[in-house]
C-alpha cells in the first residue's frame, strides 16, 4: 500500500466560504473526498473580507504583516488565518485589506491580474510558513496559473524546500485564462509566456496569462472531463492554446468532476417538501405541486416542468434558448429558468414572462433553493455551447430531475441519451448547436413523459448512476502518482 501523501489544493473559492460557480463545489469536496482516503491535504484560498465572516467559520489568526516579496521592487503585507472544512482538514485563507476586501463580489477588478499575483506569491510564502514540504501542489484554474511558473522558475533557487514538489494545474474551463477577455488583447500586448513577468506596478501586468504559464510549467495538466480534454486540443474549442495544450499531450488528462453526496441527497435534504429516493420516487410529485403553487403556475402533476440553474450567458447554451422559444412556449409544458448573468437575455427571459406568466418564470439565482428545484422538475435543460464539465446536470440526476443537454464536454461524458428500443439512458442529448437540435430534443423528452412506466424507469436510472467523488478522487491520486514517478 502506498504511503499517504501530502497534497495542498490552491483555489480562488471554496464553499461554502466563499462562491461564484462550480469551482467552488469542486474546491470544497474534491478535498473532502481525497482525506477520506487517509491522504493528508491542506486548501488555501483568498479571505474576501467583504464576504467572508471570520465569527461564522471560527476562523483563527495564524501571523500578521507577513512580508511578501512580489518583483525587485514591490513588498506587500498580507495576514494568514486558519478554519476547517471538516475534522483535520485545516483551510487558510491570504488576507490583504486593498486587494481582497473591498468588494462584495470575488471577482471583477480592474486590477484581477494584480489580485492573483499577490495571492500566489503569498499562497508559496504560506507553503514556507508553515514549514510544509508537500508532495502535490494542486492549483486550480487560471488565478492560481502563476504558482507553477514561479516554482519551476525558483524551486533551484530561491525556492528549494519545493524542489521535490510536483505541481498539477486544473482546467476548469479554458476561457478563463486571466483577469480579461483573452481575444480582446491587441496582438502586440499578447502573452506568449517566455517574457519576464512584469513588475506589480507595471500596467502591463493585466495582460499576462496566468493559464497559458501554468500550462507550460506544470507537471501535469487536467481538466475535469474527458471529452473536454479531446476538445480543447482542437482550435474550435482551444480557446487559442491548442497548439500548446496539442504539444502537452502526453501530460494533459482528463478526469470528471463528482458532487457531494452528503450534501445532495434528497433522502435527507432539509429544504424539500417531501424527502423520496428512486425507491420512493412517487413522493417527487409532492415537491412539483409544492413548486408549482409557490410560483403561481398551474398546480398539475401531469405538466411538465422543464428548470435551467445555470448562469444566464451564451456559454450555457441561452441564445439558442431565446431563439428557440416561440416554438417551445407552444408545448404543453412549463419553464423555470433560476440564474444570474446576461441582461440582455434576462430582459428577453422577462419579457417571455410577462406574455406568458402560466408558462415561464424567471427568478434570480438562491443557493438554498437550488435543490427544490431539482426535486419540484422533471427537466433539467442546459443547451451548452461548451461546457467543461458541469455538476448541474449531476446534481439534477441525484434528484431524479432528467438531462436535456447537448452532447459536448462533461454532459456527453455524464448522461447517456435515452434509448427507447432498450430502455436505457439518464436523460436526452442533441449534437447541433442550432435550434432544430434543441427543440427536437425537447419534444422527444416530452413525448416520453407521457409514458409512465417508462418514465419512472428513466428517473430510476439517473437517480442510481453513480457520481459521488469517490472515483474522481481515487483517479485524482493515481494522477499524483503519476506525476511523482515522472
Amino acid at each position: 500500500m502506498n504511503k499517504p501523501l501530502n497534497i495542498i489544493s490552491i483555489s480562488s473559492e471554496v464553499a461554502p466560504f466563499s462562491k461564484s460557480g462550480g469551482l467552488a463545489d469542486v474546491s470544497r469536496s474534491l478535498p473532502k473526498a481525497i482525506k477520506r482516503l487517509e491522504h493528508n491535504i491542506i486548501v488555501i484560498t483568498p479571505f474576501y473580507g467583504g464576504i467572508i465572516k471570520k465569527e461564522k467559520y471560527n476562523l483563527k489568526l495564524i501571523a500578521e504583516n507577513i512580508k511578501i516579496t512580489i518583483d525587485k521592487e514591490n513588498n506587500i503585507k498580507v495576514n494568514f488565518w486558519k478554519g476547517y472544512l471538516m475534522n483535520d482538514l485545516p483551510v487558510y485563507f491570504i488576507e490583504n485589506k486593498k486587494y481582497f476586501s473591498k468588494r462584495k463580489v470575488l471577482y471583477g477588478s480592474k486590477q484581477e491580474n494584480t489580485r492573483f499575483l499577490i495571492f500566489d506569491r503569498a499562497s508559496i510564502k504560506l507553503i514556507e510558513h508553515l514549514k510544509l514540504n508537500p508532495d502535490i501542489i494542486h492549483c486550480h484554474d487560471w488565478q492560481t496559473g502563476l504558482i507553477p511558473y514561479f516554482i519551476k522558475k525558483e524551486k533551484e533557487k530561491k525556492l528549494k524546500f519545493l524542489s521535490n514538489t510536483k505541481i498539477i494545474f486544473t482546467i476548469h474551463n479554458l476561457v478563463f485564462q486571466f483577469g480579461q477577455n483573452w481575444w480582446e488583447i491587441p496582438a502586440i500586448k499578447k502573452d506568449y509566456g517566455k517574457r519576464p513577468i512584469p513588475l506589480m506596478t507595471d500596467p502591463d501586468i493585466e495582460f499576462i496569462n496566468f493559464a497559458k504559464r501554468a500550462i507550460m510549467s506544470a507537471d501535469i495538466v487536467n481538466t475535469v472531463s474527458e471529452q473536454y480534454r479531446e476538445e480543447i486540443m482542437t482550435k474550435h474549442f482551444g480557446q487559442d492554446l491548442h497548439t500548446i495544450l496539442r504539444n502537452r499531450e502526453d501530460r494533459l488528462f482528463g478526469i470528471v468532476n463528482g458532487i457531494d453526496y452528503r450534501a445532495y441527497n434528497p433522502t435527507r435534504d432539509p429544504g424539500l417538501v417531501a424527502k423520496y429516493s428512486y425507491n420512493k420516487i412517487h413522493r417527487k410529485k409532492l415537491n412539483k405541486i409544492s413548486l408549482q403553487k409557490k410560483l403561481g403556475l398551474t398546480q398539475d402533476d401531469k405538466i411538465p416542468i422543464i428548470t435551467m440553474t445555470s448562469r444566464v450567458t451564451y456559454q450555457k447554451g441561452f441564445e439558442l434558448l431565446c431563439n428557440t422559444f416561440d416554438h417551445l412556449i407552444r408545448q404543453n409544458a412549463q419553464f423555470i429558468i433560476m440564474g444570474d448573468g446576461d441582461k440582455h437575455y434576462i430582459k428577453k427571459l422577462k419579457k417571455y414572462h410577462k406574455k406568458h406568466p402560466e408558462k415561464i418564470i424567471w427568478l434570480p439565482f438562491k443557493q438554498k433553493d437550488e435543490t427544490k428545484m431539482y426535486a419540484g422538475s422533471d427537466f433539467f435543460l442546459l443547451p451548452s455551447h461548451h461546457e467543461p464539465c458541469g455538476i448541474n446536470q449531476l446534481i439534477a440526476m441525484r434528484y431524479g430531475c432528467i438531462p436535456i443537454v447537448r452532447k459536448v464536454g462533461g454532459l456527453n461524458d455524464t448522461v447517456e441519451n435515452y434509448n427507447p428500443s432498450t430502455n436505457i439512458g439518464t436523460g436526452f442529448t442533441f449534437t447541433g448547436f442550432n435550434e432544430f437540435s434543441l427543440f427536437g430534443a425537447v419534444i422527444r423528452a416530452l413525448e416520453t413523459f407521457k409514458y409512465k412506466y417508462i418514465w419512472r424507469n428513466i428517473m430510476v436510472n439517473a437517480m442510481k448512476q453513480s457520481s459521488s467523488w469517490t472515483i474522481p478522487a481515487k483517479k485524482y491520486i493515481n494522477l499524483y502518482h503519476k506525476a511523482l514517478k515522472n
